[in-house]
Parts: structure tokens; C-alpha cells; sequence
């Protein structure tokens, strides 16, 4: 992987030297989402700064069969157990939160599961402790969650995440919800194709703020099709209404 330990001035210790060039272009992305939701940025960076406490780096290789394969992106629909076995002929699954659950109900393997410990932490935790790799996710929101279960989990499996700037050992690869973040992992570890499972932008169960999370999902994964030249079924009879100015610099607000 095309990543090595650097020493980023202002980033408090070594950092990835890919995950820092990744920032750079994430920032600006993050502080739309910073400002749509009213989210406090000192506050992801203080519990990215908890999450360091418990977390090590992690072992790229350990996703190098990542590079030019198939990757399921499991998202966690409630209809999910009835398209379960569209994971079965993918090289990879990754799978993000409960889906995880779901997807190992109907006899797959989870080879990444991408949390941030909100719903099923006690299966993340199981799943370090089988060797499984976790992305674990902190944000401003979560830091009981954090304090309550990294200290349970297997750190040699646990690959840390924020969606605020990276600090070693916890990195950012892009992605605000488990979910899209599943699909942008993916994409920075070299996968060819990224298939969609257990997605439904249409869920009427979800509302608030968590249908403006799902809207954001949408938006960022039209951005990530863009740019990987790719064309996400997922986002078919969608995909014109979807909004990525946030990406390009344009106003999402005068435009």
C-alpha cells in the first residue's frame, strides 16, 4: 500500500503520508457536514484523541487483498436478509454496523466491519477477538462508546478512523456514515468494483436526522462514483437529483 509514517507539522505525532494527502481533499467536505449538521470539529478531535489512547497503528497488508478485487458494500437495510447472498460471489464483504450481524446470520464472512459502536459494539468486539479487522469510528458523539468498549477490543484488529484531520494511529480515509465510509475504505485500498448490498435511500422508517445522514451518504457516494469513474447502481434513478457541489467549491446555497 502507498502509505508510510510521516511527521506532519501541527499533527501531534506521525501521521500517513497517504491519509494526509486524502485529508487535504476531504477538509473541505467535512466542513460542509460540519456546518450542515451544527457538529462541533473540537469535539471530533477530542474523541479522535481518545480513540489514539486505546488504538495502534494498523497493519495495511492486512487489507492488501483489497487491491483489484470485488468489494460488497453491506449496508444495513432492513430488507438486507433477504438479498444477503448477493455477498456470496464477491471477493471481499465489508460490512457496516448490524449488517455485519446479518451478513454472518446467512453464513458469509465479514471481512471488515465498519462501526461507530452505536448499535452492536459486543459484535465488533467479538469479531477483533477473532482476528477479524474493525474499523472503528469516533466522532464527537460517541466518546462514552469509545470509553466503554475499546479498551474490550483486540487493538492488533482494530483499524481507527475520524472524519477530522488524521493523527496517528487513527486515520482518515473518507466517509461520514458507517456505511458510505464502508465504500470509501474500499476505495482507498485499491478495489476494483464496488458492489452495493442492503442499501435503501427510500427507508420511510428513517427520519430526522438520520434521513439527512442517509441524503448525505447518497451525496458522497455520487461524489466517490465520480471520482473512481465508476457508476453506482445503487444511485440509478437518483443519481441526477444528487447535490456534490460540496466537492467542487460551488455554493450549495446560491447555485
Amino acid at each position: 500500500m502507498p502509505f508510510r509514517l510521516v511527521q506532519k507539522p501541527g499533527s501531534g505525532g506521525a501521521v500517513l503520508e497517504g491519509v494526509v494527502m486524502r485529508f487535504a481533499e476531504w477538509e473541505p467536505v467535512y466542513e460542509r457536514i460540519l456546518s450542515d449538521f451544527g457538529f462541533d470539529r473540537d469535539a471530533d478531535e477530542r474523541a479522535r484523541d481518545l480513540m489514539a489512547t486505546y488504538a495502534e497503528p494498523f497493519d495495511h497488508d492486512r487489507l492488501s487483498t483489497v487491491a483489484g478485487a470485488t468489494v460488497a458494500v453491506v449496508g444495513a437495510a432492513p430488507g438486507l436478509a433477504d438479498e444477503a447472498d448477493r455477498v456470496a460471489d464477491a471477493d471481499l464483504v465489508f460490512a457496516a454496523s448490524t449488517a455485519a450481524d446479518v451478513v454472518r446470520d446467512a453464513g458469509y464472512r465479514v471481512d471488515l466491519m465498519v462501526t461507530d459502536l452505536d448499535k452492536n459494539p459486543a459484535t465488533a468486539s467479538a469479531l477483533t477477538e477473532s482476528g477479524t479487522p474493525v474499523a472503528a469510528h469516533a466522532h464527537g458523539d460517541n466518546v462514552p462508546a469509545i470509553r466503554e468498549w475499546l479498551p474490550r477490543f483486540d487493538a492488533e484488529h482494530v483499524l481507527a478512523t475520524t472524519q477530522a484531520a488524521p493523527r496517528c494511529p487513527v486515520e482518515n480515509f473518507g466517509g461520514f456514515t458507517d456505511g458510505d465510509r464502508a465504500a470509501f475504505l474500499a476505495d482507498a485500498f485499491g478495489a476494483e468494483r464496488l458492489r452495493f448490498v442492503g442499501w435503501d435511500f427510500d427507508d420511510t422508517s428513517v427520519t430526522g436526522q438520520k434521513a439527512k445522514k442517509l441524503d448525505w451518504a447518497a451525496r458522497l457516494l455520487a461524489w466517490l462514483e465520480r471520482r473512481r469513474g465508476e457508476r453506482f447502481d445503487v444511485l440509478d434513478g437518483r443519481r441526477d437529483d444528487l447535490d456534490v457541489r460540496f466537492a467542487t467549491g460551488g455554493s450549495e446555497e446560491t447555485e
